[in-house]
């Protein structure tokens, strides 16, 4: 999995607004926000970026 870098400049978090960084090992893209958090799913190279689909990282 490879997002283009000019897609993460403008993916932000659905919830806070907060950038997003990729998580490459794990197929998501995280929240960078230290309040938020939330980690988003990539499928077949798709981001989801739906708050219902995320999950909160432990």
């Amino acid at each position: 999995m490879s997002i283009e870098p000019a897609l993460l400049e403008i993916f932000a978090c659905p919830a806070c607004h907060a950038p997003l960084r990729e998580d490459a090992d794990a197929a998501e893209l995280l929240c960078t926000s230290s309040t938020c958090g939330l980690a988003y799913p990539v499928r077949d190279g798709i981001p989801v970026l739906l708050v219902d689909e995320a999950r909160r990282p432990a």
